[in-house]
C-alpha cells in the first residue's frame, strides 16, 4: 500500500506547463538553425512530459521500480528513433 504523501500544487504545475508552452513558441522565432531549435524543442518538451508524468500521474512519489518501467519505452522509442534516422536521411537525398 502506499504510503500517504502531500498533494502537489497543480495549478502551480499548469502555470510551469503554460510557462514552457510559450517558451517553445518564443524558440520556433529566434534567429537560430534548424537543429539547435529541434535541440531545444525537443528538451522543453522533455521537461513538460517530465513534469506531467512525475504529477500528474504521481510517479514523483511512487517506488523507483515503477519510476523504471515507465522511462523504459522512452529509452525504447529513442533507441528506434536513431536506428531509423539513416534511413530517413538516404530517402530524403534520393528524393531530392
Amino acid at each position: 500500500m502506499a504510503s500517504e504523501h502531500k498533494h502537489p500544487n497543480y495549478m502551480a504545475i499548469f502555470w510551469y506547463l503554460a510557462i514552457l508552452t510559450v517558451v517553445e513558441i518564443a524558440v520556433i522565432y529566434l534567429p537560430l538553425g534548424k537543429f539547435t531549435i529541434g535541440v531545444l524543442l525537443c528538451a522543453l518538451a522533455l521537461g513538460k512530459a517530465a513534469l506531467v508524468a512525475m504529477y500528474f500521474m504521481h510517479l514523483r512519489f511512487e517506488t523507483r521500480t515503477l519510476g523504471m518501467v515507465a522511462i523504459t519505452p522512452l529509452l525504447i522509442a529513442t533507441l528506434l528513433i536513431f536506428v531509423l534516422l539513416p534511413d530517413g536521411f538516404a530517402v530524403a537525398k534520393r528524393t531530392v
